[in-house]
């Protein structure tokens, strides 16, 4: 009587656990590589360690990037200031009649304690630099107000209550705050003015209508790897 009455019961929860199992997506096969199509993309936000300036440093040149936070890449941490290296793929100056183009791939991670391989792009994405609040004072040397200060746009105007040359004398010891610093976003933004599409090879290229492609050694840039959201096919 007891396997009567349990034997049913047993059935159906087989049943339902064969179901879900069907409803599940299929995971790919070890050691396969998902199309980027398929792939989730893996952000890495990273520090150029040069400058790059589309149709002047040509296809082929090496490129490497300081990773800002640690990554999860295929079950490994990336760990934070790990050294990405690359090359450039793609480097076409804005003209009259054609965009400015610029694809970056980076290949591999290295870091003191091993090293992993990968395929991540340029996107349009980056973190940009804000000041830093504080007093509303800036310092400088007393320069006209068009010269640049730490090459973050123009001093203030002298007439202005914000500006203050550098303290000397007895005026250091009374006030000697340093300058506001310059700090990244946590939230990044795109590019304006700049799109992102697919290349022949599967790969990111960043296009410009309006202006020709810079990247500095100060801004925070991401680098993905599979489908970015917003790139076009």
């Amino acid at each position: 009587m007891f396997i009567r009455r349990v034997l049913p019961l047993l059935l159906g929860i087989v049943l339902c656990v064969g179901v879900s199992v069907g409803q599940l997506s299929p995971s790919p096969a070890p050691g396969s590589n998902p199309s980027p199509e398929t792939a989730l993309a893996i952000e890495f936000p990273v520090v150029l360690q040069q400058s790059i300036i589309a149709g002047k440093t040509p296809p082929g040149t090496r490129v490497q990037a300081s990773l800002v936070v640690g990554t999860l890449l295929n079950g490994k941490v990336v760990p934070r200031n790990a050294v990405l290296s690359g090359q450039i793929i793609e480097s076409v100056a804005k003209a009259a009649n054609a965009p400015a183009r610029l694809s970056i791939r980076m290949d591999s991670a290295q870091w003191k304690d091993g090293s992993a391989p990968l395929q991540a792009y340029l996107t349009l994405r980056y973190y940009p630099v804000t000041q830093d609040s504080g007093p509303d004072l800036q310092y400088g040397p007393e320069q006209p107000a068009k010269a640049t200060w730490n090459g973050m746009g123009q001093y203030p105007d002298r007439s202005s209550h914000t500006y203050k040359p550098f303290p000397s004398g007895s005026d250091a010891d009374k006030d000697a705050s340093p300058p506001s610093a310059p700090v990244t976003s946590k939230q990044p933004t795109a590019m304006k003015n700049v799109e992102s599409e697919r290349n022949s090879t599967g790969g990111i290229t960043l296009v410009s209508n309006r202006s020709n492609l810079k990247l500095d050694k100060v801004t925070t840039y991401i680098f993905a790897t599979g489908d970015v959201p917003g790139t076009a096919k």
